[in-house]
């Protein structure tokens, strides 16, 4: 037990307020009491443990996502080889499915529910793996779980499901998310709060006084926690705020046929970054232990990315039938996505709690509802499986005819989360060759 300066011991729940915001902390050692009831104590050896759960529902070039060896030596795909940095810290999977879960496009709202025929009449789903979750320890967070989109069609997509096969509508907005962490107070207090963020005002300098008489009694180590954490969230603000100048930008006149919302293309892979960037700060004050985020990219328009010239909507891109060129433009996007997950991989790993990483406890699961976009196929699918205490650095190849089911994944997950159950929608047990630390 580390030390605390003064003897302080800090609230869990320790928030530093401001001018109507409330900004809450990372877990510090000095939320730590000195002396501990029994009971305390072995609640203390609980390990909190979260899930993340994101699909692209458009999925990724086979041929560039799978490496084509097996185990611990497998040689990185070219999209794997941006991850490398994190190949301790992932498995990725290859002959994977959800059995029977059928029908193109209308599988991504099955993907963290494994319901089978989506695309069937009458079809009704079953509930989602993260409300599974927030039903049996949701009450340990704020937020029993957070649902998240990019470019949601409608409100008709998502991967938030409830146990009577009713929709969770996704949050799009990530500064709406935002404020849900960390503002509080009387309507026209967030209202002023909101103001004064619109205004390049950050949380920070609310709450600056609070900031630095906390800092005075901490230890060294906290200290730089919160330094770290502090920093991260104004880094994330500065982003938000660039994010909204967009707004006050005019748009350009149009040239030749009338162009779809130019603005959009551009803003879908900040968003997928801002979304990831609320995902970690949402498990770094656990406001949540289970967030799920659905990449809608099914009506996108071209997508602008550094580098490469898209001339066709993302959507058209995915089904290329084995043009040249528009296998070229989606492999940009594909490696874009790609460097989002490192990004947010490395992130989660800069996070430290206690002795671990973010990462070390966070479950993420990457990956579609389609093995092949082209074809529509539901076999096969691309997933990815990082951190939250697992052994990794390998390849675990299924027979790519005859499908392992995936929602053995998710009673692993379960598992380790420490909810009791051997069985979640079709599985079959637990998931093969996928070892816990």
């Amino acid at each position: 037990m580390p030390t605390l300066i003064k003897n302080i011991a800090l609230p869990r729940r320790t928030l530093l307020r401001g001018l109507g915001a409330s900004l809450a902390l990372p877990l510090l050692d000095a939320m730590r009491p000195a002396f501990l009831s029994a009971a305390e104590k072995a609640a203390e050896k609980t390990v909190p443990r979260r899930m993340l759960g994101i699909c692209n529902n458009l999925g990724l070039l086979p041929e560039n996502f799978f490496p084509t060896d097996s185990g611990a030596d497998y040689v990185p795909s070219p999209y794997l080889q941006t991850l490398q940095p994190h190949r301790d810290d992932f498995t990725v999977f290859s002959g994977v499915w959800h059995p029977d879960v059928d029908g193109g496009h209308p599988a991504d709202i099955c993907f963290l529910t494994a319901a089978p025929h989506p695309g069937s009449g009458g079809f009704r789903n079953t509930i989602s793996l993260d409300q599974y979750i927030a039903e049996r320890i949701g009450h340990l967070t704020r937020f029993p779980s957070m649902t998240l989109g990019v470019n949601i069609q409608r409100g008709l997509r998502s991967l938030s499901w409830t146990g009577a096969g009713v929709l969770i509508p996704c949050e799009e907005n990530p500064v709406s998310v935002y404020q849900q962490l960390f503002l509080q107070g009387t309507p026209d207090q967030v209202r002023s709060q909101v103001q004064r963020l619109s205004l390049g005002q950050s949380i920070m300098d609310a709450v600056a006084d609070q900031t630095q008489s906390l800092q005075r009694k901490l230890g060294p180590k906290d200290r730089d926690r919160v330094d770290q954490y502090l920093t991260g969230v104004r880094e994330l603000e500065q982003r938000l705020e660039a994010a909204q100048a967009w707004e006050y930008v005019p748009k350009p006149e149009p040239r030749g046929e009338a162009p779809v919302n130019p603005e959009d293309p551009k803003a879908y892979m900040d968003k997928v970054r801002l979304m990831y960037d609320m995902a970690r700060l949402a498990f770094e004050t656990d406001s949540t232990r289970a967030i799920t985020l659905m990449l809608d990219s099914v009506n996108s328009p071209a997508i602008d990315v550094e580098g490469t010239q898209i001339t066709d909507g993302y959507h058209n891109l995915s089904h290329h039938g084995k043009n040249e060129e528009k296998k070229k433009q989606l492999e940009a996007i594909d490696s874009w996505h790609m460097r989002l997950l490192d990004e947010l991989f490395a992130n989660l790993k800069d996070a430290k709690e206690d002795s671990d990483s973010l990462l070390d406890r966070t479950m993420v699961v990457y990956g579609s509802n389609l093995g092949n976009a082209n074809t529509h196929v539901t076999t096969n699918l691309p997933v990815l499986f990082a951190g939250g205490g697992f052994r990794h650095g390998q390849h675990l190849a299924f027979d790519t005819e005859n499908n392992y089911p995936l929602p053995n994944l998710f009673v692993s997950m379960l598992q380790k989360l420490g909810i009791e159950t051997d069985r979640f929608a079709t599985s079959t047990g637990t998931f093969r060759g996928l070892e816990p630390v």
